[in-house]
């Protein structure tokens, strides 16, 4: 019998802008146009550098949906030299590629063009479905609108980019909106076969936000919801918590396959109070299962090919160290 394989990938965390089109209800990343809401190319390098230096594999670009919509943001962007925020993930991805890491990046909505265009400079790419429930906390949020974010996901399946999604527990939805959700999720699987990873992740109340006085979900309701996950998806369809905000312990046994990205380098700049588990932790998080790094691509689009050329030589290599470092703690 095969011993159970629960899965994470290391990371360095670059929020490229803190500025946002959507207000949504629970969220503290979100910063008015102002002096520092731009991530400069000095320090996003440097984290580049750094990250490569402490193993990681994945850059992992996460900024505000749409920030050039917000007035005053695009003349700070000028000043560092870009007209359009995606030039600048462009730029940086190529240069976390020359540095030896593969770029993830997770913008908010993009079009079927953007795809297109930063598929070649990424590994796999992402975008939370949420909800496909309407409710109060996304009011002012246009891009969180449920048509909007499946038609996206659907781009990406056409595109053949490695994709991960999943939902956000606690927001206002039912356990049958989530139960939706995973259909509409395994439904664009069964179409084109492109999503690697469904994140599962609850709702942590913020100071300061609208939702700060709501309570977040319990171990019993996360754990029920990932069971509801792993009997809606398909086995391909990884399963993923993030460790640093629940009781990851304890729901590793409701189903879940994937631990996601963390960092030894950076902070959870969405959770800021939640720090990333080191390495042991996440073994005494796995238990009796073996923890394995992976990359943000996982396996089976290696194998299938899904990846732009100028990609190939650095994900090779990197699989090849992976496997390398298993070989050696087996040994």
């Amino acid at each position: 019998m095969h011993r159970r394989v629960i899965t994470y990938s290391r990371n360095a965390f670059l929020p490229l802008t803190t500025v946002c089109a959507n207000r949504c209800g629970y969220c503290c990343f979100w910063t008015p146009v102002r002096e520092g809401c731009i991530m400069p190319p000095a320090e996003a390098l440097r984290t580049i550098e750094q990250g490569a230096n402490l193993g990681c594999t994945e850059a992992l670009f996460t900024f505000g949906e749409r920030p050039g919509a917000v007035p005053g943001f695009s003349a700070l962007l000028g000043r560092i030299g870009y007209a359009d925020i995606l030039d600048y993930v462009y730029d940086l991805s190529l240069a976390a590629i020359e540095r030896g890491l593969l770029p993830h990046t997770n913008a908010g909505i993009l079009s079927y063009e953007e795809l297109d265009r930063l598929r070649t400079v990424n590994a796999s790419m992402g975008l939370m479905l949420e909800t496909t429930a309407d409710i109060p906390a996304h009011r002012e949020s246009p891009g969180k609108d449920p048509s909007v974010r499946i038609d996206m996901i659907e781009n990406a399946g056409r595109l053949s980019i490695p994709f991960t999604t999943g939902i956000l527990v606690g927001i206002g939805e039912t356990m049958e909106d989530r139960e939706e959700s995973f259909r509409v999720i395994r439904d664009l699987h069964r179409r084109f076969g492109h999503i690697q990873e469904v994140i599962v992740q609850n709702f942590c109340p913020k100071p300061g936000t609208p939702m700060e006085g709501a309570p977040g979900p319990g171990t019993s309701e996360l754990c029920a919801t990932i069971t509801l996950a792993r009997e809606v998806l398909p086995r391909d369809v990884a399963v993923q918590i993030p460790p640093n905000l629940a009781d990851a312990a304890h729901l590793v046994g409701c189903g879940v396959d994937d631990l996601g990205g963390v960092s030894p380098l950076t902070i959870d700049y969405v959770n800021p109070e939640r720090p990333w588990p080191q390495i042991e932790e996440l073994r005494r998080v796995a238990g009796d299962a073996e923890l394995r790094e992976r990359l943000c691509i996982y396996p089976q689009y290696i194998e299938k090919g899904w990846y732009s050329p100028l990609l190939e030589p650095l994900i090779r290599r990197l699989a090849d160290r992976l496997a390398a470092s298993e070989q050696g703690e087996g040994a």
